[in-house]
């Protein structure tokens, strides 16, 4: 996965934290279709539904707003890294495993609850915020990208994220993204 920026002061913690809960949308429906025995479905269904839309509504707001507020950046690649990677170790390392998960008991239940928070947890703190279904199916394909070593001031020291829809990146390339976080840009359709 993409390395943790130990130095970085990553802001909107609010909005990385409903960017996580995003990520986590397809994991939510999933539970939604398939109940427990447990909860009545009027309250799961309920939950997993509003745990689902909330956050990727918070992110489609959050993508607007930065387009509304002008608060794109222009970058400079450097070296870069393709991250198609890491949605399948997401899919396969955090959904599948919560989704073949029974949910029988009020332990199930606790024990499913703090899992799931551990996982929020790594992925808020490893700037993991920017996995998310939602850009895959728009056609998005995910970079992580360290600025190139020059000493312009302007450029910037910390590796980021683009989304965007190209499909490669070469160091030197330039290009206008919005800013998602401090970390996570989507990159400008001209």
């Amino acid at each position: 996965m993409a390395e943790a920026l130990p130095n970085s002061r990553e802001g909107l913690k609010v909005a990385r934290l409903l960017m996580v809960l995003s990520s986590l949308s397809p994991l939510f429906i999933l539970w939604a279709i398939r109940g427990n025995f447990l909860i009545p479905d009027l309250y799961f269904v309920g939950a997993c539904i509003l745990l689902a839309l909330v956050p990727s509504i918070f992110l489609w707001w959050r993508v607007c707003i930065a387009r509304r507020n002008n608060d794109r950046r222009e970058l400079t690649a450097g070296t870069t890294g393709d991250n198609r990677g890491h949605v399948l170790v997401y899919l396969f390392a955090i959904l599948l495993p919560f989704y073949r998960e029974e949910i029988a008991t009020y332990r199930d239940l606790v024990a499913m609850t703090v899992a799931l928070a551990f996982i929020v947890f790594l992925f808020f703190h490893l700037n993991l915020h920017y996995m998310n279904i939602f850009f895959a199916f728009a056609g998005y394909q995910v970079f992580t990208v360290s600025p190139p070593q020059d000493n312009n001031p302007h450029t910037g020291r910390e590796s980021f994220v683009l989304i965007t829809h190209r499909q490669y990146l070469s160091p030197g390339d330039r290009f206008h993204a919005y800013r998602l976080s401090n970390t996570v840009y989507l990159e400008r359709e001209e």
